[in-house]
C-alpha cells in the first residue's frame, strides 16, 4: 500500500460541526444562489451521504493499495461518503456488488492506476509529445487501407494516455463545462487538489485560494474554503 510519503497529505482539518453547518444550509434564504447547489436538478442540495465506518475507509483503502490523505478521511469519517460541496459537490464513495468506487459514471472511478505517483506537468508533456511523435504518417505504408489501420490502432491508444494523465489522483467532482477537480493520493503532490480543465486545453492545474498564501491547496483547505463562501452567499452578507 502506498504510504503517507510526499505532499502535504498529513495535515488535518478540522470536521467538527461541518456536517450540521453544510446541512443548514439549505434552510437559509439565499440558498439557491450558490452556485451547483440547486441547478435544474442537478444540484447537491446541501445533501451529504453519511459518514463511512473506520472500517469501510479501511476497506477502501486496501482494495485501492493506498491510503488517503489525512483530511479528506476525516471527512469521510465526520462529515460524510460525499454529497455537498464545491462546484456540483464532492462524488460519494460507495461500495457495490463491483466493489469500491466514486459514483459518478462520468470518468474513471474504480482506483484504476490509484497506487501509480501523479505525474509532474514535465512528464504529462513528455508523454503528449511521445504520443504525438508516434502518429503514422501515410509515406510511410504500401496503400491507404494499412495506414488507417494503423492510425486507428494509435488513436485508440489515447483514452489510455489520457487516463495516465491522472495516475495516482481521483476524481472528487465536477464543475460544469467539461471540468473536473482531483485529489492527488500518491506521489509527491499527494493531498493537493487539482482543476482539470482539459476540456479548454488548459491542461491539469493546482487549485490555488485567493487568501490561502500557497500555490498548492489541500483537500480541506479546499472545502472549508468552499463552506465560507457558501455560508456568506447563502446568508446574503
Amino acid at each position: 500500500m502506498a504510504n503517507d510519503a510526499g505532499g502535504p497529505g498529513g495535515r488535518g482539518a478540522d470536521w467538527a460541526g461541518v456536517r450540521e453547518r453544510v446541512t443548514a444550509l439549505g434552510e437559509a434564504p439565499f440558498a439557491g444562489k450558490v452556485f451547483g447547489a440547486r441547478f435544474q436538478g442537478f444540484g447537491h442540495d446541501y445533501r451529504l451521504r453519511p459518514p463511512l465506518t473506520e472500517a469501510e475507509v479501511a476497506a477502501a483503502e486496501e482494495e485501492f493499495g493506498v491510503r488517503f490523505p489525512a483530511d479528506y478521511r476525516g471527512f469521510l469519517l465526520r462529515v460524510g461518503a460525499g454529497g455537498a460541496g464545491p462546484h456540483y459537490g464532492v462524488f460519494p464513495l460507495c461500495r457495490d456488488e463491483r466493489g469500491w468506487h466514486w459514483l459518478d459514471g462520468k470518468v474513471r472511478n474504480d482506483g484504476a492506476l490509484l497506487a501509480d505517483p501523479f505525474p509532474s506537468a514535465e512528464q504529462r508533456a513528455r508523454w503528449r509529445a511521445e504520443f504525438d511523435a508516434a502518429e503514422p504518417v501515410a509515406a510511410d505504408f504500401p496503400d491507404e487501407a494499412s495506414h488507417r489501420a494503423a492510425h486507428r490502432a494509435w488513436d485508440d491508444g489515447w483514452d489510455l494516455l489520457d487516463e495516465r494523465m491522472t495516475s495516482g489522483a481521483f476524481c472528487l467532482g465536477h464543475q460544469g463545462c467539461g471540468y473536473y477537480t482531483w485529489l492527488v493520493v500518491t506521489g509527491s503532490e499527494r493531498g493537493t487538489v487539482w482543476n482539470d480543465l482539459r476540456g479548454c486545453d488548459r491542461g491539469i492545474e493546482p487549485v490555488t485560494l485567493p487568501d490561502g498564501g500557497s500555490d498548492r491547496t489541500t483537500f480541506g483547505e479546499w472545502y472549508l474554503h468552499w463552506l465560507e463562501e457558501a455560508v456568506r452567499e447563502a446568508h446574503g452578507r
